[in-house]
């Protein structure tokens, strides 16, 4: 165990040079930072440590998944399939249309009926129950089943699309988790619009291209006498007095959903901004078939239930991209763009809660934090110097070494730094030199046992090695715990800990055996200060 191989010591000096690189951008104030970050590329070492909410403050928001609404708009689609469906079995029926938690209609003729037209609404949807009654009407629902399916359904997917969202605006490291059976925690540290998160996290984005139906007037569809296959819609934009500036009949029939986006960006046309889209190969079909075949009539470009724009088709569009007007500024289109590219929430999200963290409570904790950890620092550099001498010193550069590669791999991971994270690098701090407790105890045992140096220093590192790896892993596998089953601050600790494990386990076997090695090679002492 005295011989040290050269590959070693280059790693040794290698791993060491790389943390004093990745640690060093943490030493300049946080604008220089950002201005390297922004001048210089990405794969340099330039990134600083992220902060996290209870350290540099942010908005924390508690959303809720209104699955009621997804429903709903299932039993539509249902209700649709069964017009189609019973339009095309020449069955008669009358009030079609949704009720409650189910899709209802009466037939004219239950006796001749009833058996095609439960087989037409079975057929539909799965996960539903169709029931009948004496006088013809046929209700279908869903069962408990297939609505607890939709609602676990809707809620991951919903954190997965808030996730992209938040992810959009260049936030770093948000925390965003399930709560409960329907609710999600969104925590977006260093933000400093926090409205702006809500109505972003707020809008359902469900994007939809449908034609506009030019044979019913807006005063007949005004007073309900509004056909079947047709819906009335308000305009998206709003008058001073927060009225739609007009209405319109839509077909209810989807041309192109939001879905077949691949891309959306903001941009200008005639110095005005818009919102310029594009489809995947599907839409871009259904969108050049619905434009070749209503040349001269206008589509309606429908953003959660209201006509962002509803321009009139000149020509088909072939080439599967288009602009969305909509009396935009630059934010608005910013902000629609990023809904689009980001996919429509499956049901409306719903805020619960929302609390807003202040970065003076960030600074007293880091300042806490640095006093903790410099005063736990001192106290053990003192301890070891005075214990163990020369030996004591060579564990503090290698405690220190120890502190640098923590920050460097925190800077290099982009792990979020919280208030428990701090508390496991101090905590590191007391936990690091235990490695070269053992070892050094081991050495003064086997020189009161009448080893020379060399042999006491072996016997010490290769004896120790065992009991150091076993009481680190056991703190490893805790650790790993809570990082797998815990969630925000508790995997800050455990990201913060296991690094500090694994560094101090390097250093207190590699790093202070090279310095121990390297002063027996040059000294040869005939009695070990220790």
């Amino acid at each position: 165990m005295v011989y040290f191989a050269r590959w070693k010591i280059i790693l040794v000096l290698l791993v060491c040079a790389w943390g004093v690189i990745y640690a060093a951008p943490n030493t300049v104030p946080e604008d220089t930072a950002a201005g390297w970050q922004e001048e210089l590329p990405g794969w340099l070492p330039i990134r600083q440590i992220n902060l996290g909410l209870d350290l540099q403050g942010g908005a924390q928001i508690l959303l809720r998944v209104e699955y009621d609404t997804l429903i709903g708009e299932r039993l539509e689609a249902i209700v649709s399939g069964l017009r189609s469906g019973l339009v095309d079995a020449q069955i008669r029926y009358v009030d079609l249309g949704v009720e409650g938690d189910a899709a209802t209609f009466r037939l004219l003729n239950p006796d001749g009926d009833v058996a095609q037209a439960r087989s037409i609404a079975e057929a539909l949807e799965e996960g539903t129950t169709v029931t009948s009654g004496d006088d013809g009407t046929v209700s279908v629902r869903f069962d408990e089943a297939a609505i607890e399916v939709l609602r676990a359904d809707a809620v991951t997917r919903s954190i997965e699309i808030v996730r992209r969202r938040i992810d959009e605006l260049g936030t770093t490291e948000p925390v965003i988790q399930r709560q409960g059976g329907d609710r999600i925690l969104v925590q977006v540290p260093g933000v400093d619009d926090p409205e702006r998160i809500k109505e972003l996290l707020g809008q359902t984005a469900k994007l939809t291209f449908q034609m506009v139906d030019h044979e019913t007037p807006i005063g007949e569809a005004r007073a309900g006498r509004i056909p079947p296959g047709s819906i009335l819609l308000p305009d998206a934009q709003l008058t001073p007095d927060g009225e739609p500036v007009r209405d319109y009949v839509v077909r209810r029939q989807i041309g192109v959903a939001g879905d077949s986006l691949v891309d959306a960006q903001a941009t200008f046309q005639d110095g005005v901004p818009v919102v310029s889209f594009r489809f995947d190969g599907l839409g871009a079909r259904q969108f050049a078939d619905i434009t070749r075949e209503n040349v001269n009539r206008s589509f309606a470009i429908v953003l959660d239930n209201a006509v962002i724009s509803a321009p009139r088709i000149r020509t088909p569009i072939t080439g599967g991209a288009g602009i969305i007007e909509g009396g935009f500024t630059v934010q608005t289109a910013t902000d629609l763009a990023l809904l689009l590219r980001a996919g429509a929430l499956p049901a409306p999200l719903t805020v619960m809660e929302e609390r807003s963290v202040g970065p003076g409570l960030g600074a007293d904790s880091i300042a806490a934090g640095e006093i903790a950890a410099i005063i736990g620092f001192i106290a053990v550099v003192i301890f070891m110097t005075v214990t163990y001498g020369l030996f004591g010193l060579m564990a503090n550069v290698a405690l220190i070494i120890n502190l640098t590669l923590i920050l460097a791999a925190l800077s290099a991971l982009q792990a979020t730094l919280t208030l428990p994270g701090i508390a496991g690098i101090v905590l590191t701090v007391g936990m690091a030199v235990d490695a070269n407790v053992l070892i050094f105890e081991r050495i003064r045992e086997e020189i009161r046992n009448g080893r020379s140096p060399i042999s006491a220093i072996d016997a010490g590192y290769s004896r120790a090695l065992t009991t150091i790896i076993d009481s680190n892993l056991t703190t490893l596998i805790a650790a790993v715990l809570l990082f797998a089953m815990g969630s925000g601050p508790v995997r800050g600790f455990a990201v913060t800990l296991s690094l500090g494990i694994l560094s101090s386990m390097f250093t207190a076997i590699m790093v202070t055996r090279l310095m121990v090695v390297t002063w027996l090679r040059r000294t040869r002492p005939t009695a070990i200060p220790i």
